[in-house]
């Protein structure tokens, strides 16, 4: 019987070469198989280790290298080749990693995508910087004020939707923002048992059929006596511009420029608000189509002692202009 002496022969695992990175590294004491630096490190070339006078005749200066310890000796260890041997400085570096992704996770969760509950949470910082949130419109009140649920950061939306919007009046109870819509006026509907301006359902019907259950973006410009928040919403687009609401109404006919105390028009001039409202006239859309003598809703409010809108707390007279946020700016990053 022939001794068979393959097995002889076979290279045993110390003599095989590495993959790319040179020769191959034994795994560091303590580890049972190669530590994921370690394997990482494998597969790329050994930032340490100089090239090997067979690959170039051209001799390599191991100091010019990232993190060499400038011996020529092919021989010796680079200094990450000596970190990644040491069992407590790779746990140290997996450590400062995890607690780097947590401390960001926290301060984008608690900071940058903080919900917005109700009209109680938005402070007097935020009405100066008249701060912009998204967010979805669970009711209308009337023809030119709504709630909105705040949804901050990325996890309302696909692909990445790990929450949802309330949908019954106990969970949304002190969840919402009252946005009244600034530059605008409506008809008035019927409140404190006064009769309901002509075409105040019309709009009101309008303004549900728009916003409700749509997504929107709102500058908070200030609240007004009913605590309700006086902002610039527009309809919410993933890329196409975002649609503002204000110049929507004006131009079907489903409000008139607001011209009482404490107006706000947002970043366009009273003229081009009034040049809106006129186009429509003369076009008859809306309110406009009816027949009869038209009482303004200022008017109509002088007349049943309703009051307006005057500010409680006041930022700057003129609001500023919308910046364009991009699409992954909105997605991620906008409030």
């Amino acid at each position: 019987m022939r001794p068979n002496h393959e097995a002889d022969r076979l290279p045993g695992p110390s003599s095989l070469p590495s993959r790319i990175g040179g020769p191959s590294r034994a795994p560091p004491p303590g580890y049972l198989l190669p530590s994921p630096l370690e394997s990482i490190t494998n597969l790329l070339p050994s930032f340490g280790s100089p090239k090997s006078s067979s690959a170039s005749s051209t001799p390599t200066n191991s100091s010019s290298w990232p993190f060499a310890s400038g011996s020529k000796d092919p021989s010796k260890p680079s200094k990450i080749d000596e970190l990644l041997q040491n069992p407590a400085a790779v746990g140290l570096l997996s450590a400062v990693a995890a607690l780097g992704i947590a401390g960001g996770g926290w301060y984008g969760y608690r900071v940058l995508w903080k919900r917005v509950r109700n009209v109680n949470d938005v402070t007097g910082p935020m009405l100066e910087k008249q701060r912009w949130i998204k967010g979805v419109v669970t009711s209308v009140g009337d023809g030119d004020n709504f709630r909105v649920f705040h949804t901050p950061g990325p996890f309302y939306r696909w692909p990445f939707k790990l929450r949802s919007v309330p949908s019954t009046s106990k969970e949304l109870k002190d969840q919402t923002l009252h946005i009244r819509i600034a530059a605008v006026d409506a008809p008035e509907n019927a409140h404190f048992g006064n009769p309901a301006q002509p075409y105040a359902k019309e709009s009101w019907d309008w303004m549900k059929q728009l916003v409700t259950g749509k997504r929107v973006r709102v500058q908070l410009i200030r609240k007004d006596q009913y605590l309700r928040i006086v902002g610039v919403p527009y309809l919410s687009r993933f890329i196409l511009p975002d649609k503002p609401i204000p110049l929507l109404m004006l131009k079907e006919g489903m409000g008139v420029v607001y011209e009482s105390a404490g107006a706000e028009y947002g970043p366009w001039s009273v003229d081009y608000l009034k040049q809106l409202e006129a186009e429509a006239r003369r076009a008859k859309k809306g309110m406009w189509g009816l027949k009869g003598k038209f009482e303004h809703p200022a008017d109509y409010k002088k007349r049943m002692k309703i009051g307006g809108d005057e500010p409680v707390v006041t930022a700057s007279p003129r609001t500023r202009r919308k910046k364009n946020a991009s699409w992954l700016g909105r997605l991620l990053f906008w409030k």
